[in-house]
């Protein structure tokens, strides 16, 4: 029953990527809206999210909730530009439930898609040697990998999601180490995307320095403590 179960499901994951990617060939408005919305992330640049999620008035929220989604499978897009267009556009506590949210949803769905589809899809998805480096933070530091990578701006998430889900780690874990991981980032960079203008990028920097040598520090100490217990 188990084996016909996974069958099920491994197939219905399989035609709804065949859809999508179909979609993305073959239907002329699709295929333009995902180009510029390649485009906008290359940007760089999270006026021109917040702009395009803005377009769609009423549907800004919904819009962006998908665009989170979207990111999180089509890794490695970076997931900070949503994050500040919400703050921009709801303000930073309401931009911060909404990038939390919907970057655990996207963060269960890579989880999923690993776990059900295997290491082949997942590398396709986003790379060999990405999900290899991840795999020996996993091998290194177990869960605690997913809160020490969420606090490295430079360290795909999304990756670490896929990776994941090929661990036997279980979803419970997975999604609480999640969700805590995840929330002081959110946090900060909806609260400053709140004030950016186009003058913060230096103000953004430093705070992308301030979380990548915080979890440096963790990840030393992390270290030290294996060494000593290894004595």
């Amino acid at each position: 029953m188990k084996k016909k179960n996974d069958g099920i499901k491994k197939g219905t994951l399989i035609i709804v990527l065949l859809v999508c990617i179909a979609a993305y060939l073959w239907v002329p408005e699709i295929h333009k809206t995902m180009n510029r919305i390649f485009k906008m992330f290359a940007s760089g640049d999270f006026t021109v999210v917040r702009d395009f999620v803005a377009s769609y008035g009423g549907y800004a929220a919904l819009i962006s909730f998908l665009l989170m989604i979207f990111q999180s499978i089509a890794a490695p897009l970076p997931a900070f530009l949503i994050t500040f267009a919400n703050a921009s556009l709801f303000g930073w506590w309401k931009g911060a439930i909404l990038s939390w949210s919907s970057a655990m949803v996207g963060a269960a769905i890579c989880f999923y898609i690993a776990k059900i589809l295997g290491r082949d899809v997942a590398e396709k998805l986003t790379s060999k040697t990405g999900l290899k480096q991840i795999d020996t933070f996993f091998e290194r530091y177990g869960k605690n990998t997913i809160l020490i990578c969420r606090l490295l701006p430079f360290v795909s998430f999304d990756i670490v999601s896929y990776a994941a889900g090929l661990t036997s780690m279980s979803f419970v874990s997975f999604f609480v180490a999640t969700g805590i991981g995840q929330l002081p980032a959110t946090i900060v960079y909806s609260y400053v995307g709140g004030m950016l203008t186009g003058g913060a990028k230096l103000l953004v920097t430093a705070l992308l320095i301030l979380f990548s040598l915080s979890a440096l520090i963790f990840m030393l100490r992390k270290i030290y403590m294996d060494r000593q217990s290894g004595k």
